[in-house]
């Protein structure tokens, strides 16, 4: 059952993606996060309260620096979806596992370890192997760009995901890290439409806000769940039944034709993930769920 909420909660995601792509037409990257973020605080507020979780932190600058990181992944991923197909998009933002083995490689490099990292070695290469394949259809329609935005969303996915693992492991209940981080959106998606002005609201485009904030809750709901009640491992690996669900409806609602070498890198790239999810956690046992 656990593993049907994981199911859920990447499908909940991939949806709010689609959601992103239709709402980005009308709004910029910066009025998607403010909104997503407005909308994401008064759910986990409510939330918060109804688990009887206080928001007062003893770790501000970690909250701060976590929402910074993570505000950049989300500003990183939502240009994306609007420049690249979404299953490019969403593939690439996937790829924040690949990137954590990649930093354990270097780090192993750095201690001259890495004759026992051999598995995370290959499971880099293949995951960039992926990356290449992917993306030479985007190169060859001039979204080089777009491409390198959507590979940064992923590795500041990555640096967002290693800051949640500390303040889980100073006790900070997810409830309350995904409200700051939501604070966070609101205070980044402000300051950016105060520089570039906000868009007009156009009824019934306007509607496509709501969907983007309340499935980015639900899908943190429904992964929260799974990660509590479920086995971490085969719950870490169905999350990337997001790609899967983001190729249909690439395919589906918008047409896009996807070459068979963006078929194979998508499959590297899901292979890498789950090899680096399994990996990762031999090495740090019950790790906490990835956010979007």
């Amino acid at each position: 059952m656990q593993a049907l909420w994981m199911l859920l909660a990447a499908f909940f995601f991939s949806t709010m993606g689609v959601c992103v792509k239709f709402a980005s037409s009308y709004f910029n990257s910066g009025e998607l996060i403010l909104y997503r973020g407005l909308i994401g605080m008064v759910f986990m507020g409510t939330l918060a309260r109804t688990q009887g979780i206080t928001l007062a932190t003893r770790f501000p600058g970690m909250h701060a620096w976590r929402s910074l990181v993570g505000v950049a992944s989300l500003g990183a991923w939502f240009y994306a979806l609007a420049k690249l197909p979404l299953a490019t998009a969403i593939t690439l933002n996937y790829m924040s596992s690949v990137w954590i083995a990649a930093f354990l490689v270097g780090g192993s490099l750095l201690l001259g370890r890495v004759q026992r990292q051999g598995p995370l070695v290959m499971t880099v290469m293949v995951g960039f192997v992926g990356v290449v394949l992917m993306l030479r259809p985007t190169f060859d329609h001039h979204q080089a760009f777009a491409g390198l935005i959507g590979l940064l969303s992923g590795i500041s996915s990555a640096f967002a995901y290693m800051q949640v693992m500390a303040l889980s492991r100073l006790g900070e209940p997810e409830t309350r890290v995904v409200f700051y981080f939501s604070v966070g959106s609101v205070l980044a998606g402000a300051a950016a439409t105060f520089v570039t002005g906000a868009s007009p609201w156009l009824w019934p485009s306007a509607l496509w806000l709501i969907p983007v904030g309340v499935l980015a809750s639900l899908g943190q709901l429904c992964m929260t769940r799974a990660y509590a009640h479920g086995a971490t491992l085969v719950v870490a690996n169905l999350q990337y039944s997001g790609i899967v669900f983001g190729a249909m409806y690439s395919v589906a609602l918008f047409g896009d034709r996807i070459a068979p070498l963006g078929w194979g890198g998508m499959t590297l790239i899901l292979a890498s993930g789950m090899a680096a999810t399994v990996l990762r956690e031999r090495a740090v046992p019950h790790a906490p769920a990835e956010e979007h």
